[in-house]
Formats: C-alpha cells, sequence, structure tokens
C-alpha cells in the first residue's frame, strides 16, 4: 500500500520535473496526499522513447492525474489536446495553477472520477489513455482499462501503471495486448496497444 509522500527535511516540498519537450526542466510540486505517487523521472523518460518524442496533434487522457506529470509530460511534447482528471481539489487546484503558470493551451483540467470521465467520452476519441491509479485500489484497475479500450482510437495506446506486471490472458480478454514492458522499484509500467476488431 503506498504511503503519503513526506515533505523533504526542512519544509521544502517534494518535486518532480519534466523530462522533454517545451517545458523540459519544470518542476513540478508534489503536495502531501494520501496515495499520492508521481511516475518517477526514469519511468517516463521511457515510456516517451516508446512513444517517440513528438506528439504533435495528440489528444490525450491523464484520467488519475495527481501532480499532472503523465499529462503535461504529453502536452510539452507538442500533444494537441491534454484532458487531466483528478478528484481530489487540492490536486485540482494544483494543476490549474500549473496550467496558468505553463500557459498550457492544450491543457484541460477536470474534477471527477477517471473511469467515468473515459466513459463518458466519445468512442476512438483520443490517441494515448494513460493511467496511474492508486496502487492501493486494485478494483479499479480492470474499468479503467474497459473504459479506456472504448475511448482510445484503433492504433492507438494505453499505458498503464501498477503493482504487479499485467496478465497478457486478462489483457486480451478487455481488448488490449502488451507492446512494451518495464519493472522499476514497485512500479510496473506497460505500453498497451489496442487490438483490433479483425483480430
Amino acid at each position: 500500500m503506498p504511503k503519503p509522500l513526506a515533505s523533504r527535511p526542512g519544509g521544502a516540498p517534494h518535486q518532480v520535473r519534466i523530462i522533454g519537450g517545451q517545458w523540459r526542466r519544470t518542476r513540478l510540486t508534489v503536495l502531501d496526499r494520501p496515495g499520492l505517487r508521481p511516475t518517477p523521472d526514469r519511468v517516463r523518460e521511457t515510456l516517451f522513447n516508446w512513444l517517440g518524442q513528438d506528439l504533435s496533434g495528440w489528444r490525450c487522457v491523464d484520467a488519475f492525474a495527481g501532480t499532472g506529470a503523465l499529462g503535461l509530460e504529453a502536452a510539452s511534447r507538442g500533444a494537441a489536446d491534454v484532458l487531466l482528471i483528478e478528484p481530489d481539489a487540492a490536486l485540482i487546484a494544483n494543476l490549474n495553477a500549473l496550467k496558468t503558470r505553463l500557459a498550457a493551451a492544450a491543457v484541460r483540467v477536470q474534477r471527477g472520477d477517471g473511469v467515468a470521465a473515459l466513459r463518458a467520452l466519445p468512442p476512438a476519441s483520443v490517441d494515448l489513455v494513460l493511467l496511474d491509479p492508486p496502487f492501493d485500489a486494485a478494483e479499479l484497475f480492470a474499468p479503467a482499462l474497459a473504459a479506456a479500450v472504448a475511448a482510445v482510437c484503433a492504433d492507438g495506446w494505453v499505458y498503464l501503471e501498477a503493482p504487479t506486471q499485467a496478465d497478457a490472458e486478462q489483457l486480451a480478454a478487455l481488448g488490449l495486448a502488451p507492446h512494451r514492458h518495464l519493472k522499476a522499484g514497485a512500479v510496473h509500467a506497460h505500453l498497451l496497444r489496442r487490438i483490433a476488431a479483425s483480430a
């Protein structure tokens, strides 16, 4: 079970940084919220090496946004539309402040439930869905993946962070196939491809 991230000694808040793109090296403050576990720099760097550094024109959804690190990383690399979804009011305020500070016109911030928000999207309307649910909320993983499959376009991608490696048969039952996998500490990072209807 993830523990809340504590502030650094001396009261300085914990921070992560955007790895690449127009906002490279921009630091993002990590608020001390229960279960908040930002994607490590190494994992984000690997993910965007897998996807390619230029996401110009992509439509992306970060369904469990937290610090916004994943979605902002996509926007920094040129994504045309990035929706950040987060239920926590303090984190929403932080995301809105970041959007303003970065003048991030492509970024939209929405307070709400990530799974419900994905289900409300038009079918096949996004290129990339980013899923990083709280690791202690195991009941969210299957519904989030199912909603992501419906939202992502035929040649789109789903990224999943989980405490264990996803089972290929269970993914296939949801309409997804593993493309890349990385284990970094307690994090299993998966890049998944939607299985074509004819497959």
